[in-house]
């Protein structure tokens, strides 16, 4: 009876020993991919921060160098490009998909008026001068794209699956094992709680147009002022 009793104690405590096992590597694992999905969030939230930078300072510079066109379409592309500003600033604030169309539409009729002057003239004088203009004009165009791209640049579905599905197991897992140790009932809400934080932070970051956390167009917004002040 002895040697019976303590062939189940140890196996008892090498089922315990795997479940345990089992239930660290997935608690890890939850803990790998909430991290390494916080981080690609984080840094997408990072590059459309940059990329409003990066527009801003086009539209100033070409605001500048406009001034090397005759005067005449100098002063036609100067008002065009402060209503672009003007879009761009709505493009960042807007949460409407209806809205969010109708100044994409506003947004690539202006990149084409005010294209054209710019190329009419590089290709009447093109000087060194000029180019710095056409310059400028494609760094104001492909800012809007690499700014749109960032907007577009989610987390996949299929990241979204992974985690819940790791997530769901840890919780079962967690919750089977307090149930076996007799353990509180307050310790087994603090995992559910974490990972519901995490995931609605993650979640807050890679919305762009929804949530608390949205990139505010700072840059375009006091760029405005200062061109509108003019």
């Amino acid at each position: 009876m002895l040697a019976i009793s303590s062939a189940g104690g140890a196996e008892r405590a090498n089922e315990r020993e795997g479940f345990n096992t089992a239930q660290t590597a997935i608690l890890t694992l939850l803990a790998l991919i909430v991290g390494f999905s916080f981080s690609m969030a984080a840094g997408r939230y990072d590059i459309r921060k940059n990329y409003e930078e990066a527009e801003a300072n086009a539209i100033g510079t070409e605001y500048f160098r406009a001034g090397l066109l005759p005067a005449d379409d100098a002063a036609k592309l100067r008002t065009l490009l402060k209503d672009y500003l003007d879009q761009r600033i709505l493009f960042y604030q807007t949460g409407d998909e209806r809205e969010l169309q109708q100044i994409n539409t506003r947004t690539a009729q202006l990149q084409t008026e005010l294209w054209s002057p710019v190329q009419t003239e590089a290709n009447a004088q093109p000087t060194p001068v000029l180019a710095l203009s056409v310059s400028g004009m494609n760094d104001v165009l492909n800012s809007q794209g690499y700014t749109q791209a960032a907007f577009w640049n989610r987390i996949p579905t299929g990241a979204w699956c992974l985690m819940l599905a790791v997530a769901l197991s840890a919780n079962l897992l967690v919750g089977y094992s307090r149930r076996r140790t007799h353990g509180g009932v307050t310790r087994l809400h603090v995992l559910p709680m974490v990972v519901c934080v995490a995931f609605f932070f993650i979640a807050d970051l890679d919305t762009p147009r929804k949530g608390i956390i949205r990139v505010v167009p700072q840059n375009l917004i006091s760029l405005a002022d200062s061109l509108h002040g003019q």
